[in-house]
C-alpha cells in the first residue's frame, strides 16, 4: 500500500540511500539538522553546509551519537556571500564527481532590514539568491548524476508574496513580513522555472514547505529586534501549535526521496490548514504558476548573481 492510499508517508518509507550524495544547507539546526539525520539514518553521505563550522560540527556529533556509522562532513557556506557560495561549490566539485540531492533549505525569517555582502536585501539574498547561485554552480554535476534532484524549501507564507521588480531589495519601503513572503514566493518561482528548464533532462526540481514546525527560525527576528515580548510569543506558539522539526522535515524528505515525485511539484503537510501532518502534493499560490513572472525573476537573478545556467 503506498502513501497516497493511506495518506501517511513517514521516515520509515525512505528507501536505502547507500551510495547517494546529499547537500543540505542550514544543516546545523531545525529542519536541516533533522533532514541530515534522516539521510544519515538511511545510509546517504551528507554534506552539512553551515554558516558556522563550530555549530555544524556540534550538530554532526549529535547525529553521530544517534546514528551508527553516519557518513557526514561539515563544510562552510555563507549564503549571504556569493564568494562563499562559489568557494563551497568549487570545493565540493573538486572532491566529488556526483551529487544526487541538493536541499536548498537554509533561510532567515522576518528580520530587520539588512543587506548581504553583495548588497542584496538579506531575506531575498539568503533565501533565494544564495540558493539560486549555489544551484547554478552545481548544475553540471547534477546533470551528470542520474536521477538527481534539487529540493527548495519555501513556506506557506509565500501565498502572501509578490515580486516587486521596481523595488526588489525593498530600499524604498521595507516590511519584514512582506520581504519574507517575497523571498519565499521567489523560492517557488525558482523551483518551478528550474524544472521547466530541466525538461527532458535527468534532474528533477521540487518545492516543499514544512507547515508550522518548531525551529530556531522563528526566534531570529525577535532576537535581532531585541523584542522579548515577540520572542516569548513565538516560544509559546512553538510549544502549543507547531509540530516537531523532524515532522516538519518530512515534506523535504518526501520531495528528495519518494518515487512518486515527478518534478515541478509542491509538497507540504496535509493536516490542519497545511500547518501540520504528513506530506502530500499540494497547490501553491496562483502567482507562483505565472511563467512570465518566473522568467523575469530568473533573468534578474542571473544578472544579480552573474550566474548563467545555460540550460536553454
Amino acid at each position: 500500500m503506498n502513501f497516497l492510499s493511506r495518506n501517511k508517508w513517514t521516515s520509515e518509507d525512505i528507501s536505502n540511500l547507500e551510495g547517494k550524495k546529499v547537500i543540505v544547507t542550514g544543516a546545523n539546526s531545525g529542519l536541516g539538522f533533522e533532514a541530515s539525520k534522516m539521510f544519515a539514518e538511511n545510509n546517504a553521505h551528507v554534506v552539512m553546509a553551515c554558516r558556522s563550522l563550530e555549530k555544524g560540527r556540534k550538530a554532526r556529533k549529535k547525529i553521530e551519537e544517534k546514528v551508527d556509522e553516519a557518513s557526514l562532513e561539515v563544510r562552510k557556506i555563507d549564503l549571504a556571500s556569493l564568494k562563499s557560495v562559489e568557494d563551497f561549490a568549487d570545493e565540493y566539485k573538486a572532491n566529488n564527481d556526483s551529487l544526487d540531492i541538493l536541499c536548498n533549505n537554509a533561510g532567515v525569517m522576518a528580520i530587520p532590514r539588512s543587506e548581504t555582502k553583495d548588497g542584496f536585501e538579506k531575506q531575498l539574498g539568503v533565501n533565494h539568491l544564495g540558493h539560486f547561485a549555489l544551484t547554478g554552480h552545481l548544475i553540471d554535476l547534477l546533470l551528470d548524476t542520474e536521477g538527481s534532484r534539487v529540493v527548495t524549501q519555501s513556506s506557506g507564507l509565500h501565498e502572501n508574496g509578490e515580486i516587486d521588480f521596481d523595488d526588489l531589495m525593498m530600499e524604498e519601503s521595507y516590511d519584514k513580513w512582506e520581504a519574507y513572503a517575497q523571498s519565499k514566493l521567489a523560492n517557488v518561482l525558482f523551483g518551478y522555472e528550474l524544472d521547466r528548464k530541466l525538461e527532458n533532462k535527468e534532474v528533477k526540481s521540487v518545492v516543499c514547505h514544512p507547515g508550522y514546525a518548531s525551529t530556531n527560525l522563528q526566534y531570529k527576528g525577535p532576537q535581532e529586534e531585541g523584542s522579548k515580548i515577540r520572542l516569548g510569543l513565538m516560544k509559546v506558539a512553538n510549544t502549543l501549535v507547531a509540530q516537531s522539526a523532524r515532522k516538519g522535515a518530512l515534506p523535504m524528505m518526501y520531495a528528495s526521496t519518494s518515487d512518486e515525485i515527478e518534478g515541478g511539484e509542491y509538497i507540504g503537510p496535509g493536516g490542519l490548514a497545511n500547518m501540520r501532518g504528513y506530506p502530500e502534493k499540494q497547490e501553491s499560490s496562483d502567482i507562483s504558476y505565472d511563467k512570465d513572472v518566473a522568467k523575469a525573476l530568473w533573468t534578474r537573478s542571473e544578472d544579480l548573481t552573474s550566474i548563467d545556467y545555460d540550460l536553454d
